[in-house]
């Protein structure tokens, strides 16, 4: 039965000329949310491998074929759709055969990229793909197109996917996997205008139609995914000559790289930072819906159909490394700035859900945006991680688009939208709007019209901590969390609340 009036509680007090009215344009979209938006990212770099998701099958930590368990169980939890590897600039520089074989035979390697560090390639392709089929989410293959050939892509390819009798079928087998792993998605380079070749636009196209020629879909079972190496931010000429001199019949997206970065040359502290560093970073990652926006619309120009997809498959939060650590190896503190980071973007994520279709935050243990963080056989789960694990419910739900004019967020002179929202319907009819305050000193006031909804109850989950530094640590896990948020209430078919300073609340109104 609809309520009529739910009284939670009689601490607040709207000003109703103040408050934003959201409105929901429910039943004018057929747009779905695709669950892979909710991707991540698993380089090796750093502690992100090695130290973070592998410790070794003979590690006291308790693990699965060297994979830790507490982290296999937290990604599960969080429901992650796919998860991209080897890289990053690491996938240029990396030859798939080195990491296949007996582990004591394989040889090592020095990553030029990251630290300067020795691995011995304990951590490859079977580690990988058998490690997503434990978190059932799709894998995510970055190939080496920078110093690699065009044999040893087709050859890895053939290696994963191919089911009869082949040379590359067979060391599989040998090497201990019967069945084919079935790998649908393949970028095809990674940063080819940087550290994937240093590239004109012009070349790495041609290459890439060289590559994307020899990829064959030995599975018979699912048409490969190919991912061209994108632009980075707003490079619009890249993804124009990606889309001109890439024939359609051989990629399925264009990919886009941006990071929230106040200055490549200072990025400023992870948890120590200045409320006008708080504003440059929200600055820079709003910025995310303009490059979505203008590259869509260059896609639009060349594909009118939208056959070709939009894929963020690395964003985030980059500051400076924490003091001590080894500057190549990006360890960063995780606070409420970046709870700020990834729902705002997410939001943008979902209301661009007819292009973009998949993204991949950088990176999911012990590296820059991290959801999760290890020292030794210790754990925590960052802000970052409940925020995506609080948004899951829009994982290929529907999306609902809206109508409201947001407050703005002022600091020396400049602002920014202080709210970003968005809403997604699933096929229970549960509705569920995702909220942001990015503003870090003020509340807001938000109403959203229930009139035309036929609803059982409505419940509210909240990510909030009195300081924008706020942060989980190794000895206080749990200061950062999601909490039920019961300052709201009902009046005349209307919810009404106030969204606290830089916090992050999920609205779940549940169906009849």
């Amino acid at each position: 039965m609809k309520s009529k009036a739910i009284l939670i509680t009689l601490s607040l007090c709207f000003v109703v000329n103040a408050q934003t009215e959201i409105k929901l344009q429910l039943g004018s979209s057929d747009i779905q949310i695709s669950k892979h938006i909710y991707g991540h990212f698993a380089e090796h770099l750093g502690r992100c491998i090695y130290g973070g998701f592998y410790v070794g099958e003979e590690s006291e930590i308790p693990n699965l074929n060297g994979v830790r368990t507490d982290i296999i169980s937290a990604l599960k939890e969080m429901k992650i759709p796919n998860l991209r590897w080897p890289g990053g600039c690491f996938a240029d520089t990396y030859h798939w055969k080195d990491g296949v074989g007996p582990k004591q035979d394989r040889p090592t390697i020095v990553n030029q990229w990251w630290g300067g560090v020795t691995e011995d390639n304990s951590f490859g392709t079977h580690d990988f793909l058998n490690l997503c089929e434990v978190l059932e989410t799709e894998p995510y293959i970055s190939g080496n197109i920078g110093s690699g050939t065009v044999r040893e892509f087709a050859d890895w390819l053939q290696y994963v996917n191919h089911d009869g009798v082949s040379p590359m079928a067979d060391l599989r087998r040998k090497n201990g996997r019967k069945k084919p792993w079935d790998v649908r998605y393949w970028g095809l380079g990674n940063e080819a205008w940087g550290c994937g070749g240093h590239m004109t636009a012009e070349y790495y196209t041609d290459l890439y139609r060289q590559y994307a020629t020899y990829m064959t879909d030995w599975s018979n079972s699912q048409k490969l995914y190919r991912v061209a190496s994108g632009a980075s931010d707003g490079d619009y000429r890249w993804t124009e000559v990606l889309m001109k001199n890439i024939p359609k019949n051989l990629i399925e997206a264009v990919a886009l790289h941006s990071y929230s970065v106040i200055d490549w040359g200072n990025k400023g502290p992870a948890a120590d930072f200045s409320e006008k560093q708080y504003f440059q970073t929200m600055q820079r990652a709003h910025m995310m819906d303009e490059y979505i926006t203008k590259h869509v619309a260059i896609m639009d120009e060349y594909d009118p159909e939208r056959k070709i997809d939009l894929i963020v498959d690395e964003w985030g939060g980059w500051y400076n490394v924490e003091p001590g650590t080894n500057p190549g190896f990006l360890y960063q503190q995780n606070t409420i700035r970046d709870a700020m980071i990834a729902g705002m973007t997410l939001n943008i994520f979902n209301n661009h859900a007819q292009r973009v279709t998949m993204a991949n935050l950088a990176q999911a243990v012990n590296v820059l945006q991290a959801v999760i963080l290890t020292e030794g056989e210790k754990l925590i789960l960052t802000p970052t991680y409940h925020v995506m694990k609080m948004y899951a419910v829009h994982q290929d739900a529907m999306l609902i688009p809206l109508n409201f004019k947001t407050p703005q967020f002022s600091f020396e002179g400049q602002s920014l939208p202080a709210l970003s929202v968005s809403a997604s319907q699933n096929t229970s009819g549960d509705i569920h709007i995702s909220l942001v305050n990015i503003d870090s000193q003020k509340a807001h006031a938000v109403s959203i019209p229930l009139e035309d909804i036929k609803y059982n109850k409505v419940s509210i989950e909240a990510i909030h901590s009195p300081e924008i530094q706020d942060h989980n640590t190794f000895d206080a896990p749990h200061k950062v969390g999601i909490k039920m948020f019961t300052e709201y209430y009902i009046k005349k078919d209307q919810l009404q609340l106030e969204i606290p300073a830089h916090s992050v609340l999920l609205v779940k109104i549940e169906a009849n």
